[in-house]
C-alpha cells in the first residue's frame, strides 16, 4: 500500500479537462482552495502542460481473484489500474468461486482495501455459478459489506428471458443495474471471430452481429416492461448501436459501454492468427468501428470500459481457435481513447472525463467518483501529458499478464501523476508500491 498523504499538494498551472489552466490543491483527501494552503508547508508540483482529469473509473474489469491468480490478482490488477489513471474499478463476478455469495464479494472488497491503489467495487453474479439457471440472492449481495450495486454474468449471457425479467425486477427494487453480456449462445456456437468474408477466408467460425443485437433488443423491452436499469456490456456492432439508440428514444433506462479495443482495432488483425486478438465480442469490421465512435460521441454509448481480461501466456500462445478470449487494457485505455476519439475530433477532454470518469461512476452508483474537479470534491485526480507518444512494450504493463493487443503499437498520451482520495499512487509515471 502507498503511504498516507500527510502534506497538502498544490498542482500549479494544470489544464482542467484540457481547457483553462489553473492551480489545484489537494489536502485531507479533498480538493481545496489553493489560496487556503500554505505553500511553504505544501508539496508544489509544476503541472503546466499537463491535463487534469477526474480519476478514471472502469465499470468492467476482470481481476481474476479468487481462483485465477496465475493471470491476475486484485493487487496486481490495481497496479495496472493506477498506471492507466484509474482510481476505481468494478471487478467482474466470473471468479472461482463465482462472486455469487456475500463471502466472495466481501473477500474481493477486502483485497481491494489491502491493495490501496484504487477502489475496488465487486460486481455480483446474476445467476448462481453463472450457470443461467437460477438467480443468485441479489438482495444479500446488495446488503453485504461490499454494497453490490452492479450485477452481471459477464462471460456468459443471461439467455433465459424469464430469468432475465426476474433479475431486472429484483435489481429495480435494489436501485441496482443488470449488466448484460449480450451474446445469443445458439448463434455463436464455436464462433471465434467476426462473421464476414474474412472469417471464411481464414477458415474460422464467424460470430454474427445479430447474436449481440437480438439480445439487446429483447432486454431493452424487458427493461421497459419492468422499469429497471439495463447496462449493455462491450457493444461492438452497428446493429447494436441502432437498437440502443432506439431504446433511448423510447425512454427506456438503458446505458451502454464500448471498449478501447473496439474503438481502434478491426478484424483485419486476426489475419495474424495471433491469440492476442481473440476477444469476446470479436473485433469487428471498419464500419462497426466508425459507428461505435460516432455513438460514443453522440451519447448513444455512455461510457468506455476496458473489459481488462488477463490470461496466462499458455492460454494465448496456441492455435487461434483454441486461445482464450480476452485482452488486458487498463494501462492503454486512455491512449486508445485519445487516438480514436480526441485526435479525430469526436470528443474533447471534457468528453473523455465524462465517458471514462463521471458517467461510469454514476452508472455504478459509486458516490464521490462521479464528481467534477471542484473545491470540496474527493481528490481523485489524474494528470496526463497529451503530447507524449509511447510505443507499448511489456514494461508498460503493470499487471500479471501481457496479453495486450497494443504491444509494439505507438499510442498518444502518458499518465504522469495520479491521486486516489488524496494519496499519491503514480509519480512521474511510476506506480507507488
Amino acid at each position: 500500500m502507498t503511504s498516507m498523504q500527510t502534506r497538502a499538494t498544490i498542482l500549479v498551472g494544470a489544464s482542467i479537462l484540457g481547457g483553462e489552466s489553473r492551480d489545484l490543491a489537494i489536502d485531507g483527501g479533498l480538493l481545496v482552495d489553493p489560496a487556503t494552503v500554505d505553500r511553504d508547508r505544501a508539496d508544489v508540483l509544476d503541472a503546466s502542460g499537463l491535463i487534469a482529469l477526474p480519476g478514471l473509473v472502469d465499470l468492467h474489469t476482470h481481476l481474476r481473484q479468487p481462483g485465477g491468480e496465475q493471470a491476475e490478482t486484485v493487487a496486481t490488477g490495481v497496479r495496472a489500474a493506477a498506471a492507466g489513471g484509474y482510481t476505481c474499478v468494478f471487478a467482474m463476478a466470473n471468479t472461482s468461486p463465482v462472486a455469487d455469495t456475500p463471502a466472495v464479494v466481501e473477500q474481493v472488497h477486502r483485497l481491494g482495501l489491502d491493495a490501496g491503489l484504487a477502489t475496488v467495487r465487486p460486481i455480483g453474479a446474476v445467476t448462481v455459478g453463472l450457470a443461467g439457471e437460477r438467480l443468485a440472492d441479489l438482495g444479500m449481495l446488495a446488503g453485504s459489506a461490499a454494497r453490490v450495486r452492479v450485477f452481471s454474468d459477464d462471460g456468459h449471457c443471461v439467455a433465459d428471458a424469464e430469468l432475465m425479467r426476474r433479475a431486472l425486477e429484483h435489481a429495480a427494487s435494489l436501485d441496482a443495474v443488470i449488466a448484460q453480456h449480450a451474446q445469443d449462445p445458439a448463434l455463436t456456437r464455436g464462433a471465434v471471430m467476426h462473421e464476414s468474408p474474412l472469417a471464411a477466408e481464414l477458415g474460422l467460425t464467424g460470430w454474427p452481429s445479430v447474436a449481440e443485437a437480438s439480445i439487446v433488443a429483447r432486454d431493452a423491452m424487458l427493461a421497459e416492461a419492468t422499469g429497471a436499469r439495463l447496462h449493455v456490456c462491450h457493444v461492438s456492432t452497428v446493429e447494436t448501436v441502432e437498437v440502443v439508440r432506439a431504446a433511448k428514444a423510447r425512454g427506456i433506462r438503458i446505458t451502454a459501454e464500448v471498449t478501447p479495443h473496439h474503438l481502434l482495432l478491426t478484424e483485419e488483425l486476426v489475419r495474424s492468427y495471433d491469440g492476442r486478438f481473440k476477444v469476446n465480442p470479436p473485433l469487428r469490421a471498419e464500419r462497426d468501428v466508425r459507428a461505435l465512435r460516432e455513438a460514443l460521441a453522440d451519447g448513444t454509448i455512455d461510457i468506455v470500459a476496458t473489459d481488462h481480461a488477463p490470461h496466462a501466456p499458455e492460454a494465448k500462445q496456441t492455435a487461434f481457435a483454441d486461445a482464450a478470449f480476452g485482452m488486458v487494457g487498463l494501462e492503454t485505455a486512455l491512449g486508445a481513447v485519445q487516438q480514436s476519439m480526441v485526435e479525430t475530433g469526436l470528443l474533447d477532454w471534457a468528453g473523455v472525463a465524462r465517458v471514462m470518469s463521471t458517467a461510469p461512476a454514476a452508472i455504478g452508483r459509486e458516490p464521490g467518483y462521479d464528481a467534477p474537479l471542484e473545491i470540496g470534491s474527493p481528490a481523485h485526480v489524474v494528470l496526463v501529458d497529451a503530447a507524449a507518444r509511447t510505443t507499448i512494450d511489456a514494461s508498460h504493463l503493470k499487471g500479471r499478464s501481457a496479453n495486450s493487443p497494443f504491444l509494439g503499437v505507438e499510442l498518444p498520451g502518458s499518465v504522469r501523476h495520479v491521486w486516489h482520495a488524496g494519496r499519491r499512487t503514480v509519480v512521474d509515471g511510476e506506480v507507488q508500491a
